[in-house]
């Protein structure tokens, strides 16, 4: 039986107490400090308050301020912070992990740098180790896995990847499942940009249904036009992890991420308001609350492009995500449809 303590009681999170407590390990769930509620809620009813089952019996939950507890003894520890939270987990998290505790991280996204290049989440928190003397083992969870059907038992496909194969196979020999299938790789750069790239594209195949139903009804379903642009963004993503990872080997796990993300969660919702002919400002308003991870990372990626390439030229080689981009920043503009178009005689 191994230790795992998880760090963040968000949704996702908290979802991968499941497959790890029904494998018989010790399930630490510890919440940061925006989580109090969350915990509380936890240790009263053993329900996390946005999923509809109970965890598997004998999971332990701990606030911020027992976080030293849930970590002593540990096999290894999860991270579950959003993309918001990755600073303040470096500074106040990773210092207390010894050296010789693996970390997975749930975390998806990148940092866009001053050179038009990226940064993983992995090399930015063992970069920040570094600077303290320290060596960590970060680990990272990409594919397409939404919290709630994970937490419903359906079957999941996702790649565990890290520099080190024997580390890798022990996560995974403690995490897998009948339901939670689980690939394995060392191509970190590729696979946490294939996974961080998904969020931009799913918005973009999300302005689609916002637009039919505006135009058609809430009741019409118009699968041609969403197809179209999941293809220009499984194209621009083929694109852009040549260009950031040097091979396009990891392009089926962001696709099969793009997909699950477009069929359900946050960044959906924010799509169809764009679609729908809302402003930037006036979909966030009315989504009050709600954590767009999507925004950030299409915000970073087209930052980091322009570094690269004039407007122009960005909206000629990646017209969608330059026209998410144009979106998020404020303009309303239609979906550039004749932008897609590609000839090949």
């Amino acid at each position: 039986m191994a230790v795992i303590t998880i760090i963040g009681s968000g949704m996702m999170g908290s979802a991968l107490a499941f497959p790890a407590r029904e494998n018989g390990h010790e399930v630490r769930l510890v919440g940061t400090h925006l989580d109090k509620d969350i915990i509380s809620a936890c240790k009263k009813t053993d329900t996390h308050p946005k999923f509809d089952r109970p965890f598997p019996a004998g999971v332990k939950y701990y606030y911020l301020e027992e976080v030293d507890e849930a970590i002593i003894g540990c096999d290894f520890v999860i991270c579950g912070v959003s993309s918001f939270g990755v600073e303040w987990f470096a500074e106040n998290i990773l210092p207390r992990i010894p050296e010789s505790t693996p970390v997975l991280s749930v975390t998806k996204g990148l940092f866009d740098l001053p050179d038009g290049g990226f940064m993983t989440y992995p090399d930015y928190w063992k970069t920040e180790a570094k600077k303290r003397g320290r060596v960590l083992n970060i680990n990272a969870i990409g594919g397409p896995c939404t919290s709630y059907e994970l937490v419903a038992h359906d079957h999941s496909c996702v790649t565990f990847c890290g520099d080190d194969p024997k580390t890798l196979e022990f996560l995974r020999a403690c995490m897998k499942t009948e339901y939670y299938h689980i690939s394995l790789s060392t191509d970190v750069l590729g696979i946490e940009t294939a996974v961080a790239l998904k969020n931009g594209y799913a918005l973009g195949v999300a302005l689609s249904i916002g637009a039919n139903r505006k135009a058609f009804g809430d009741e019409t379903l118009h699968y041609n036009s969403q197809a179209g642009l999941f293809g220009q963004g499984v194209k621009e993503m083929r694109e852009l992890l040549k260009m950031i990872a040097g091979s396009d080997a990891t392009l089926p796990v962001g696709a099969g991420d793009l997909y699950v993300t477009v069929y359900g969660g946050r960044t959906r919702l924010v799509g169809i308001l764009l679609g729908e002919g809302l402003s930037i400002d006036e979909a966030l308003n009315k989504l009050k609350g709600v954590t767009l991870e999507s925004l950030v990372i299409a915000k970073r990626v087209n930052a980091a492009l322009l570094r690269r390439y004039s407007q122009e030229t960005l909206a000629e080689k990646f017209p969608l995500l330059a026209h998410v981009a144009k979106l998020i920043s404020g303009e309303k503009a239609p979906i550039p449809w004749d932008q897609f178009i590609t000839d090949t005689l």
